[in-house]
């Protein structure tokens, strides 16, 4: 039995394995299925990005949604935050939604949401897998008389906006403040807008108008060069770039210089723990981080732990030792006491929060945190051994260790949602980790490449 799901839920190619139509109708059917129970009506509520294969996707999960006698909710492009939002507060029983998050247009995926807005636990995608290999579904197809139905909500933008604004202190108000937003023609491209615009902000919106194929296109956290640039022409307080999805951030201070994900858990943990918010005094981090943030959380005297790379992990140690705060270098960023997942632009709304609270341009708080020089080169590659079964991989990373020391560090991984292996190499000086990070990836090319 092949695996689908990997750490994002299932994602690849549309229209090439997994991500085909009949695959998204079994998944349709097999989630159906799970949350049926006797004496309840359920209902799945389906979202998506702005991805042309979103089209195709959406109805084939409407159509397996049904089959199996379920309603199923559409509510159209809004973000992967917006969904596990609304699948809470509509209390229906999952939420799906349609979207490769950073990933480009070619790409897609699907990810589903429990009934309480957290992602779905491994026990139960596992549950579906087998359901779907087993090639059995038919036969627990409901009579004519009972199959589900399908609708379109109109207000579901609305109802998401309405939660953003009640994440941002009511005591501080957005008016004069200039914002520019680098939308990445992705699922943020109206709410984001909409929010900021009804806090009060100026807002200058940038890559808002999706084609199907523009997404994450040259823009968006992964490519923030065109909103630093606009930030600086429009004399801007603050830029905000988001990814396909909006589940992630990456900020722009008011000189042009981009903030990661580090650096904002850094400045949010700082304002947190002032106001009493850091539950446990503790961050959870990952592998990814920057070396910068573990120091900066010490100069706060406040704790870290570290987990795997993916915002589920991130999740999982959050709820298992009780921390409010916890993100990604990516830009995936948990606030648990706001929300059950990664959310850009709550996160946006958060920086901004941080900002009025300190009284302080976003350039002076980013001083909380030094950012190591740190390189990263991802390789595509055709097998994935444990990195370790590799002598003269394991042997180069060995060599690169021994080379810097205490200075920095090395993390070679493969990536949870492509068929590549990112080499990250950390250290004092630009050049140096450079050097070093082409010295490995080199290495992982000829062996995997």
């Amino acid at each position: 039995m092949g695996k689908l799901f990997g750490t994002d839920g299932v994602r690849g190619v549309a229209n090439e394995y997994p991500m085909l139509a009949e695959m998204a109708l079994n998944i349709g059917r097999a989630t159906a299925h799970l949350f049926k129970r006797k004496g309840h009506a359920p209902k799945i509520l389906i979202g998506k990005d702005t991805r042309l294969s979103g089209y195709m996707f959406e109805n084939a999960l409407v159509s397996g949604i049904c089959s199996m006698g379920v309603d199923a909710i559409l509510v159209g492009v809004i973000p992967t935050p917006g969904i596990a939002f609304l699948t809470s507060s509509m209390r229906v029983d999952a939420g799906i939604v349609i979207s490769a998050s950073h990933n480009p247009f070619q790409d897609n995926g699907i990810k589903i949401f429990s009934g309480d807005g957290f992602k779905l636990p491994d026990e139960k995608e596992l549950a579906i897998e087998e359901m779907i290999f087993a090639n059995n579904m038919q036969k627990l197809h409901p009579s004519p008389s009972e199959l589900g139905k399908a609708y379109r909500m109109d207000d579901a933008r609305g109802r998401y906006i309405v939660f953003l604004k009640h994440s941002f202190p009511r005591e501080y108000t957005l008016e004069g403040t200039k914002i520019v937003l680098d939308c990445a023609h992705g699922a943020t491209y109206r709410v984001a807008p909409d929010t900021f615009f009804e806090l009060g902000a100026e807002v200058t919106t940038l890559f808002d108008d999706p084609d199907g194929k523009n997404i994450n296109d040259r823009c968006g956290s992964q490519h923030p060069e065109m909103l630093a640039a606009e930030v600086l022409k429009k004399g801007a307080d603050v830029g905000f770039a988001f990814d396909g999805d909006g589940d992630r951030l990456i900020a722009v201070d008011e000189k042009g210089q981009v903030l990661t994900g580090d650096q904002i858990i850094a400045i949010c943990a700082n304002v947190m723990k002032k106001d009493g918010a850091l539950t446990n005094n503790l961050v959870v981090r990952t592998v990814m981080s920057n070396i910068g943030l573990s120091v900066a959380l010490q100069k706060i005297q406040a704790e870290s732990v570290m987990t795997k790379v993916g915002d589920r992990y991130v999740l999982e140690e959050m709820q298992a030792k009780g921390s409010a705060l916890g993100g990604e270098d990516s830009g995936h960023i948990i606030f648990l006491q706001h929300h059950t997942t990664g959310d850009g632009i709550l996160t946006a709304l958060q920086v901004l929060s941080a900002m009025k609270k300190e009284g302080k341009p976003l350039s002076e708080l980013a001083k909380i945190m030094k950012v190591f020089p740190q390189s990263l080169i991802n390789v595509d590659t055709k097998s994935r051994p444990e990195i370790s079964t590799v002598p003269e991989i394991v042997s180069t990373i060995k060599l690169v260790e021994q080379k810097l020391g205490d200075r920095g560090r090395v993390l070679v991984r493969y990536s949870g949602t492509q068929n590549m292996c990112r080499v990250m190499v950390e250290g004092p000086t630009k050049e140096e980790t450079l050097e070093y990070c082409k010295q490995i990836a080199d290495v992982v090319r000829e062996r995997l490449g």
